[in-house]
Order: structure tokens, then sequence, then C-alpha cells
């Protein structure tokens, strides 16, 4: 099973300006349509609690995985609320059959995951915003990770989508 962090972002990397900052606010068209079709086809996608409550609702046509220390209500087969082990977490979803999984966000999963090197591949769209000041992709990590440019797609005159594989981690 691959992992996959899919997160759009500002100029100057900035994800959202605040924990409840919809990304529907301000992305592109273009990139709402590949973010709905990448996660669909996954079938399962993994957010934090800050990010799903921006987003305010379960996406449909998939599973969404929200990691929360807070005990809430699932839906079967759309919704489940996880805590614990992050790579058991995957490994459930690898034997339910799931062959990618994209993680939503935000900037404190993405960085779990990421620390645990649990992230095989990075997509991000990059929008023509400047925020300045916001949530950024990772919060306050020390990595040293290679990248490799896999896919540069424009996907309108301005916005660009760029997938890396994760080829390396090591400690600064």
């Amino acid at each position: 099973m691959k992992t996959r962090i899919v997160m759009v972002m500002s100029a100057d990397g900035v994800i959202a300006k605040s924990s409840n900052h919809n990304p529907t606010e301000w992305t592109s068209k273009e990139d709402q349509e590949l973010y709905k079709k990448i996660t669909k086809e996954a079938g399962v996608m993994i957010f934090g609690q800050s990010t799903y409550d921006a987003i305010g609702m379960p996406l449909p046509g998939r599973l969404n995985i929200v990691l929360t220390r807070e005990n809430r209500q699932d839906i079967p087969g759309t919704l489940e609320h996880k805590q614990g082990d992050l790579k058991l977490i995957l490994e459930d979803l690898a034997k339910r059959g799931f062959k990618l999984v994209i993680i939503g966000g935000g900037t404190i999963v993405n960085s779990r995951f990421l620390e645990a090197g649990l992230v095989d591949e990075l997509q991000l769209t990059i929008e023509p915003k400047l925020f300045g000041a916001g949530l950024r992709l990772f919060d306050q990590i020390d990595v040293n990770i290679d990248l490799e440019l896999i896919e540069v797609v424009k996907l309108n005159d301005n916005t660009l989508n760029l997938i890396y594989k994760i080829k390396k981690t090591s400690n600064l």
C-alpha cells in the first residue's frame, strides 16, 4: 500500500491561514476537481480533527478517517475516528484492501506521518496566492528528506500540481 500527502498551498508555502480556513474558499476549480478525483480513486483519506472540522462534513464517495483524541460518532463506511499508532491504522487499511491512502492534513498530521517514515509520495498544488502568515505544510519537524520529481501538471494558467517521491530520510 502507498501513502501520499495531498495538499494545496500558496506560493509562499501556507496551507491555511488558520485551522478553520477551508481550502475550497481559496483554491482553483481545477485543484478542487483534481482533489476530488484523486481521493475518490484512492477511496480513503486521513485528516486531523481541525482539518475535518474546517471541511465540515465527510467527503462523499470515500472513507474519511479522522485522527482525534475525542470520542465522536462514526458513520459506517463513510466516517471513522481513530487514535493510536499510525502504522497500525495503515496496516488495518491495507488489510481492508486499500492500495493508496491519501493523507489530507493538516500540518500536525502531515508531520506525524512524515516523521514516522510513513509517506511514500507528496502531491502539492501551488496556487498563485501569498498569505504570509499561516499554517505550513509541516509543523516544526527536523528532517532531511530528498524528493524525486515524478510529475508536473499545469492545472490552469497560474496553478501547478507537483508529485514527488520520497527518496530517503535522514537526520540533520
